[in-house]
C-alpha cells in the first residue's frame, strides 16, 4: 500500500476503517486515570483491537500489559514486543499447549484454567519444556459461561496448581458481563459489587488456605468505572471502550468518546430518499448494534447486505451524491476491526499512519 500520510480521510479509498487519535487518546487516558485513582492496574483486553500500535499506546499511557482472548492474538502481540500477556481463556489440546509453552520464550504469559485435567496437561508440557507458566483460575461470578464456582472449588484448584513445580499460581479472574446492560448507574454499581465480591471472597479464601493470589482480575468497559472501585481487585481488563462504539454507548451505557468510524462511498442514488454505499456486512457489523451515519439528517433506516449499506431518508435529498463519502459510527468494534487489514490513524481530518491489524484471523 502506498503512503497515505497527509491525505484527508475523505480521500481514502473505501471502505476504510478510521481511528480518531485524539478521541482514542482521551478514552485511554480516562481509563488509565480511573485505574490509578483507585489503586488498580490496567490490563486492557485487545480482542477487539487486534493492533499492536494501539496496545503500545495503552501501555505508554500506563497499562501493565494486555489481555487476549486467543493464543494466536498473544503470539502476534509477543512478536510486537509486548511481554506481560494474560490469555483470558482455557488453552486446551496438545497443539495449543505446546504453543503456549513456546510463547514463554518471548513473553511472560498467563493462562486461565477452570479444570484439573487441563492443569495437569499444562504442568506436564511446561515441565517438559523446562518452563514455568503463570496460571489464573477463572471464576464464574454470574456470566455462566466458563469458570469454576466461587469458594471451595477455587481453593481446591489453587492447591492443585501449587503442587505443580512447573506452574505458578498467579491468582483469579472473572467477568461480570451480566451487569453490562443495566442502565441505572446505582443498580449497575450494586450488581458489579455483588459479582466481584464473589471473586474477591474466593481470593480471600485462597489467601486463608495459604495460596495468596497476586492477581485478582476482572472488569470490562461495560462495567467501567464501577469495576475499578471494588476493594480487593488488583487489575481491570476494560479495552473495547477506547473506541466508543454504538454498542458500548447505547447498550452498555458508557459515554466514551466516539473514536472509531468507517468511511464509505456513495455508489448509487436510485431514489431521492435512498442512498447506497460500498460498505456492508463485510466491512462493518450490525450484530450487536447498527452502524450510524454521521452528519446525515433525516435517516429513517440503515440496512446492511454483504457488500452494501442502504440508507433510507425520511425526506428526499440530492445529497450526498454519487461519489461522495458517508462516515459511519461503528456499531460494534469487536466484530468490525477484524474485517479490515488496516486502520487509518487520523488527527483532525488528516491521516497520520496506516496500522496493520495483525491480529485479524488469529482464531486459534
Amino acid at each position: 500500500m502506498s503512503s497515505v500520510a497527509g491525505l484527508s480521510k475523505m480521500a481514502l479509498d473505501t471502505p476504510a476503517l478510521v481511528i480518531d487519535l485524539d478521541a482514542m487518546a482521551a478514552n485511554i487516558d480516562r481509563i488509565s486515570r480511573t485505574c490509578s485513582e483507585n489503586g488498580v492496574a490496567w490490563r486492557p483486553h485487545i480482542k477487539g483491537q487486534k493492533t499492536p500500535e494501539i496496545a503500545r499506546a495503552e501501555i505508554a499511557a500506563g497499562a501493565i500489559g494486555i489481555t487476549c482472548a486467543k493464543l494466536g492474538e498473544a503470539e502476534v502481540m509477543a512478536e510486537a514486543g509486548i511481554r506481560d500477556i494474560l490469555i483470558a481463556n482455557q488453552i486446551i489440546g496438545a497443539s495449543k499447549i505446546g504453543r503456549v509453552v513456546a510463547l514463554l520464550d518471548r513473553a511472560d504469559a498467563i493462562v486461565a484454567v477452570d479444570d484439573l485435567q487441563n492443569i495437569n496437561a499444562l504442568a506436564e508440557a511446561a515441565g517438559a519444556g523446562n518452563r514455568r507458566l503463570r496460571i489464573v483460575i477463572e471464576v464464574n461470578i454470574g456470566m455462566n459461561r466458563a469458570g469454576v464456582e466461587p469458594g471451595g472449588s477455587v481453593v481446591a484448584l489453587a492447591a492443585a496448581i501449587t503442587r505443580c513445580p512447573a506452574l505458578q499460581f498467579a491468582g483469579l479472574m472473572g467477568w461480570e458481563s451480566h451487569a453490562t446492560t443495566i442502565p441505572d448507574p446505582s443498580k449497575k454499581r450494586t450488581a458489579v459489587a455483588e459479582a466481584i465480591g464473589l471473586l474477591t471472597s474466593s481470593a480471600a479464601a485462597c489467601r486463608a488456605a495459604g495460596y495468596p493470589p497476586s492477581i485478582v482480575s476482572c472488569g470490562g468497559s461495560g462495567t467501567f468505572p464501577f469495576c475499578a472501585e471494588q476493594p480487593g481487585v488488583t487489575e481491570i481488563q476494560a479495552g473495547g471502550g477506547i473506541f466508543g462504539d454504538e454498542h458500548y454507548r447505547e447498550h452498555y451505557h458508557v459515554n466514551f468518546q466516539r473514536a472509531l468510524t468507517l468511511m464509505a462511498t456513495v455508489t448509487s442514488r436510485p431514489t431521492a430518499t435512498r442512498i447506497v454505499v460500498d460498505a456492508g456486512r463485510k466491512a462493518m457489523s450490525g450484530d450487536a448494534a447498527m452502524p450510524v451515519p454521521i452528519g446525515l439528517p433525516g435517516v429513517q433506516s440503515v440496512r446492511l447486505s454483504a457488500e452494501h449499506a442502504t440508507i433510507e431518508l425520511t425526506v428526499g435529498s440530492a445529497v450526498p451524491a454519487i461519489g461522495d463519502r458517508v462516515e459511519f459510527a461503528v456499531g460494534y468494534s469487536d466484530t468490525t476491526v477484524h474485517l479490515h487489514e488496516e486502520i487509518f490513524a487520523i488527527r483532525g481530518d488528516r491521516v497520520e499512519a496506516a496500522w496493520p491489524v495483525l491480529g485479524r484471523g488469529k482464531l486459534k
